[in-house]
């Protein structure tokens, strides 16, 4: 049935359910797996900044490299992960974007044919006041989006 999975991730423990969840259902299908992850193009604080100038570094620079480190950790995480489970999973980290968009962007470029995604299942005026990525997702993709909770 599904062929592709495109599997999303921000390393956090609730997330593994989902890569765990994501990564059964792939060897049960026999779909090729893609695992993402997205950094938020969020900048650092004044103060922040203000340090890494002083420093004579590029505060930029230095926010996207500290980004890309978190992201190879949360990758080589989930291929750790995937070489368990006995699946081969392709990797991918979408940068300075939003969360939503670009797990909707990657798998659509992936032609994933599902997405699997976790929720932190808030309710009510929490949700709102948090937002949540998985309910943006699962509003605007055209692809077919699994919530695991």
């Amino acid at each position: 049935m599904y062929k592709h999975i495109l599997i999303a991730t921000d390393g956090s423990e609730l997330a593994q359910k989902g890569l765990d969840h994501g990564l059964a259902l792939a060897k049960s299908l026999g779909a090729a797996v893609t695992v993402v992850t997205v950094t938020a193009n969020e900048l650092m604080s004044y103060r922040e900044i203000a340090e890494e100038v002083n420093r004579g570094h590029n505060p930029f620079e230095t926010f996207r490299a500290a980004m890309e480190k978190e992201a190879n950790r949360i990758l080589e995480s989930a291929s750790e992960k995937a070489r368990t489970a006995g699946v081969t999973i392709r990797t991918e980290h979408v940068a300075e974007r939003p969360p939503a968009e670009g797990i909707i962007e990657a798998a659509t470029e992936n032609q994933a044919d599902l997405i699997i995604m976790s929720s932190h299942g808030r309710r009510g005026i929490q949700r709102l006041m948090l937002g949540s990525q998985t309910a943006e997702v699962v509003a605007t993709s055209k692809i077919p989006v699994l919530v695991i909770r």
